[in-house]
């Protein structure tokens, strides 16, 4: 198997109201290639946040009596602190300035997804996307407008992880494709019986998208060619871990 990965260069500062899609393309294009059939489309959560106008400014957010209490004690903005609490269903962790919650879109991550960096000199909050998923699906519809082929669109967004240093890329939001792929009753070349082999395909491609989209070169967008999926209709919930499952709730 053969994979690659194009890092697509030379997107502007995207803004509200900006079609992800048609910059996607025009990217795509520059590079000397076109969309086929087969391709896959990574998308970072920050550039699909700004063009659905999922920004704030601190100036207009006033923090709760809790918010300014923890945040002060803590050394974070108050007002980082207020948005963190709006955007989450519930708190599952506050300690060391950081705040581990689930959003309102089901995921556990810190601070909600309130990010600060890239937008306008800290003064700014991106959000994430009220539904991930429909985002995509907006993308996907786009593409093929633009370029008249299906492919497959993910969401991707940086997450910690539990008991591993350092971060990584995450599906957050999945279109056209299973984000799961299951080996469950098939056997290993020893003929081993597999019971619990369910691989998170949508989680390994942003993962590998940002092997070549970095946080600092600008290239928040990424065509990934050779990658097989399963074509269906797939949500990035599907990577959510039930609660009746997870052993850490």
């Amino acid at each position: 198997m053969k994979v690659e990965l194009f890092a697509l260069e030379g997107l502007p500062d995207v803004l509200p109201g900006d079609d992800i899609a048609e910059l996607v393309v025009l990217a795509i294009r520059k590079l000397g290639e076109r969309l086929q059939v087969g391709d896959i489309v990574v998308v970072t959560q920050k550039i699909v946040s700004k063009s659905e106008g999922r920004l704030i400014r601190l100036g207009d957010v006033t923090p709760s009596p809790f918010a300014l209490q923890w945040g002060t004690a803590n050394g974070t903005d108050p007002r980082v602190v207020e948005l963190v609490l709006r955007e989450s269903r519930r708190v599952v962790r506050m300690d060391r300035g950081v705040l581990i919650v689930e959003t309102h879109q089901g995921l556990i991550c810190a601070n909600a997804g309130v990010d600060l960096s890239n937008v306008a000199g800290g003064e700014v909050a991106t959000l994430l996307p009220i539904d991930p998923d429909a985002s995509a699906r907006r993308i996907r519809a786009g593409l093929h407008a633009a370029a008249g082929v299906e492919v497959p669109v993910v969401i991707s967004d940086t997450f910690g992880r539990p008991w591993r240093e350092g971060l990584v890329n995450v599906a957050i939001g999945v279109a056209g494709l299973s984000p799961l792929r299951s080996y469950v009753g098939s056997r290993d070349p020893q003929g081993f019986p597999l019971q619990a082999t369910v691989e998170a395909l949508g989680d390994e491609l942003g993962a590998a998208a940002g092997l070549v989209s970095s946080k600092l070169n600008r290239t928040p967008a990424v065509l990934a060619r050779g990658i097989l999926y399963e074509a269906g209709d797939g949500s990035a919930r599907d990577l959510i871990r039930g609660a009746e499952r997870d052993m850490f709730r």
